[in-house]
C-alpha cells in the first residue's frame, strides 16, 4: 500500500447508473486501498439514486452538504451535514436531494468481488 493525498475536486465524476442527477467518485479506491472503497456521491437539486440493495455489502456513510430523504427499508429520513449512516447488507435503499443546494455524501464499502446492486425500482 501506498500513502496518497490527492483533491477530490480533481477526481472524474461520473454518473450513476439507474439514476437522475447524481454522481459518483472514486476518491480511494483498490489502486491505493485494497481492502475498501471511498466514494463521494453528488445529488444535485432533485436528484435521486432509485431503490436498490446489495445483498452482502454494507455502506458507512457521511453526509457532507445539502439535504437528503434516504429510505431505509420501510423507514425514510432526512439526514443533514454530519449525519452518519449505517446500512446493513440486503436493506434496501434509496436517496433523494430534497433541498435547494447539490447535497453531498461519503460512502465507505468494503472492497471485495462480491459487491452486486440488485434495482428495485
Amino acid at each position: 500500500m501506498k500513502t496518497r493525498v490527492s483533491r477530490a475536486d480533481k477526481v472524474r465524476r461520473v454518473p450513476v447508473d439507474r439514476a437522475e442527477g447524481a454522481y459518483v467518485q472514486i476518491l480511494v479506491g483498490p489502486d491505493v486501498a485494497p481492502r475498501f472503497l471511498m466514494r463521494r456521491f453528488t445529488l444535485l437539486p432533485g436528484g435521486r439514486i432509485p431503490k436498490h440493495l446489495h445483498p452482502e455489502i454494507e455502506h458507512e456513510q457521511y453526509v457532507l452538504q445539502g439535504t437528503i430523504r434516504i429510505g431505509l427499508g420501510e423507514e425514510v429520513i432526512d439526514v443533514g451535514p454530519g449525519d452518519v449512516v449505517f446500512i446493513p447488507p440486503g436493506t434496501p435503499h434509496w436517496y433523494e436531494n430534497i433541498g435547494d443546494e447539490p447535497a453531498m455524501f461519503l460512502c465507505m464499502v468494503p472492497a471485495t468481488q462480491d459487491y452486486r446492486t440488485e434495482w428495485l425500482d
